[in-house]
């Protein structure tokens, strides 16, 4: 009954409603999502019922990965759920504390979606780029975009969340990123520090943190941030302040994760891989979007994500993972490009892979595509 149900679903959305928004640009489509998703936080009888339908259609399937419980290994990643972008952290704020939903779909996704990562914040906002910053290329199943790492930064985050902390999610993640532009380390480091903080200090706890250290869709990424030297300075920062803020409260720590990009050599990944177990982190998501040029500017880079990603997300997840062997464990490989469908999804898991995130998906299968991915996963699964 179950499946058969969240089968229906899926066809109502890939025959019916998919058609729809794909007659609209992608950009068209998700700025209309976006309001959608305002009216829909406020509505508490609508975030009852997508929660009601989620719970339905998606049993449990819990997992431990990077030093936390789970009751599904599919997550929402970063890049949605992360609000809009101020000029300053002053207007944020103020945004923030007159009641201004500066993150849409804070309450309506988790409910309908379940497990979240809530980001990319940086620590302080950003605009992001302007004009046409997003697209989708159907043939392949991929999206595309240059977003810029738009935000209202670390501090209204967290503000704007503490405000709503009895209807956050029982389980949910924060994603930091190393701020574009910053080439001091030690400033790299204290801004992480400072964004950790914003949170911490706030009583917003996750139940992990990422620590973002690419971003393709900005002119400015922070690529050179996985160098294993660097990574091991502002991850092993970042793990030390998480430790002795668990030590001052009694609490275990929050654990920290990493997102790298899927175009590193082999050594640098085992180099990184080395240096997150050394330093404490406790996971690794492989990976972020791949840069790539622009469809409408060719000098511009953007950010691919969705099949055109897979294959080198998967070649990533088993390289760490390959390493992680090597080493006897320590630090979890969660797969992240492509998982578009249960055969997508146990590419993954075959590896080794406990869990998986996922965002494109999200728009070619809908609302309820982990519920969908897990059911075929899970059949699959049985099969094998």
């Amino acid at each position: 009954m179950r499946t058969a149900l969240l089968n229906l679903i899926g066809a109502l959305y890939a025959g019916g409603l998919r058609p729809l928004i794909f007659r609209a640009t992608a950009q068209d489509a998700h700025e209309r999502m976006m309001g959608a998703l305002r009216r829909a936080d406020r509505a508490v009888w609508l975030y009852a019922a997508l929660r009601a339908i989620r719970r339905a259609v998606a049993p449990p399937w819990p997992v431990e990965v990077g030093g936390v419980r789970l009751d599904s290994p599919l997550i929402l990643a970063a890049g949605l759920v992360k609000g809009d972008g101020f000029a300053s952290e002053e207007a944020a704020l103020a945004a923030a504390r007159g009641g201004q939903n500066i993150m849409p779909g804070w309450r309506a996704i988790p409910a309908i979606a379940g497990l979240v990562e809530f980001g990319s914040f940086t620590r302080w906002p950003r605009m992001g780029n302007p004009g046409v910053v997003m697209w989708r290329d159907e043939a392949t199943g991929s999206t595309q975009n240059r977003v810029g790492l738009k935000n209202p930064g670390a501090a209204a985050a967290a503000e704007f969340l503490a405000a709503r902390g009895h209807s956050l999610p029982p389980r949910f993640g924060i994603n930091i990123a190393v701020s574009p532009g910053v080439d001091d380390p030690d400033r790299q480091v204290l801004e992480v520090l400072e964004s950790l903080a914003a949170f911490v200090v706030r009583g917003v706890t996750p139940a992990w943190f990422t620590l973002n250290l690419s971003c393709p869709n900005t002119e400015d990424d922070p690529g050179g941030n996985q160098t294993a030297d660097l990574a091991g300075q502002v991850c092993g920062a970042a793990v030390d302040y998480l430790r002795t803020v668990a030590e001052d409260s009694g609490a275990p720590p929050v654990p920290l994760w990493v997102k790298v990009g899927p175009d590193l050599s082999a050594d640098q990944y085992r180099a990184l891989m080395r240096t997150f177990a050394r330093v404490g982190v406790r996971a690794v998501v492989a990976t972020n979007t791949l840069g790539m040029p622009s469809p409408d500017d060719p000098s511009l880079t953007a950010g691919v994500g969705g099949g055109r990603l897979h294959e080198a997300a998967v070649q990533t997840a088993a390289l760490l993972l390959e390493e992680q062997r090597a080493a006897g464990g320590g630090v979890d490989v969660l797969g992240c490009g492509g998982v578009a469908d249960g055969a997508t999804c146990a590419d993954f898991f075959a590896l080794g892979a406990p869990a998986v995130q996922y965002w494109t998906a999200l728009v070619y299968r809908g609302p309820l595509a982990a519920a969908l991915i897990a059911g075929e996963a899970r059949a699959l699964t049985k099969e094998m």
